[in-house]
């Protein structure tokens, strides 16, 4: 195991990178003073406790370049068309402990509200990044009532964003789909998701919800990029794909 020392409050170790995972079985292993402990890398709840190892693992060592692609990508949209970022109204989904709320609002975004199914990740965004979210539902998107439907839609969304959370039944596609009906017609959509789940013989549902909604006319698609998401455990890059579109109403 290769040590990473960080905070002199613990201390972090990868696999060699002579081992290979697949992306949702990657893990650490932290020593908190009391003995190594692992940690999947999707066990965001346990991540998200600890005060700087989400940012520490993810971005540090690994050299996550998600959220300030998708927000770059998501600007120059913008731009191109005109529309000031500061009369945004955004919906973060997967929002975590507000990275990409961070990014938004360095690039004039006026209004972001956060979406998360764990209290941890809200928690930690009010810890780590104060007042980035003017709004933050912990909700599970796949068994929302009207009353809590309601209550999100009231935010008046005309942009919604989901970096590096889609797939891996994080956030499924019903609940993407339940996210997307939120947002206004004509509004902003900036997403992320491994390149091969928008491939031919995808089994995470995505490709196929993207499909239907392109095929629909729901969304037009103004732009994409495939780019380095992270380094894997293994230090292979993981490629991403970062798509930036437009909620249309159904053709006919």
């Amino acid at each position: 195991m290769a040590v990473e020392r960080s905070e002199p409050t613990y201390r972090l170790a990868l696999p060699e990178p002579t081992t290979s995972f697949e992306q949702d079985a990657e893990y650490c292993v932290l020593d908190l003073g009391h003995g190594w402990t692992e940690y999947r890398f999707h066990d965001y709840d346990e991540l998200f406790k600890i005060p700087g190892l989400y940012e520490k693992l993810f971005y540090d060592i690994l050299q996550c370049q998600s959220p300030p692609v998708v927000a770059g990508a998501l600007a120059e949209q913008l731009d191109a068309v005109g529309v000031d970022p500061s009369g945004l109204r955004v919906l973060d989904v997967g929002a975590g402990n507000g990275i990409v709320a961070e990014e938004l609002r360095a690039r004039g975004v006026g209004k972001v509200v956060g979406i998360d199914i764990l209290a941890e990740a809200r928690d930690a965004a009010e810890r780590d990044r104060p007042g980035v979210y003017d709004d933050y539902h912990v909700v599970d998107l796949t068994s929302l009532d009207d009353e809590t439907t309601e209550t999100i839609s009231a935010g008046g969304f005309d942009a919604l964003t989901c970096v590096a959370a889609l797939g891996f039944g994080d956030i499924p596609p019903a609940a993407f789909r339940a996210a997307f009906d939120m947002v206004a017609v004509d509004g902003f959509v900036a997403i992320t998701l491994r390149d091969d789940f928008l491939a031919d013989g995808d089994t995470s549902g995505f490709a196929g919800l993207i499909s239907s909604l392109l095929a629909s006319g729901e969304l037009e698609e103004l732009g994409s990029t495939v780019y380095r998401h992270r380094l894997a455990t293994s230090r292979d890059p993981l490629l991403y794909r970062a798509v930036v579109a437009r909620k249309r109403r159904p053709r006919g």
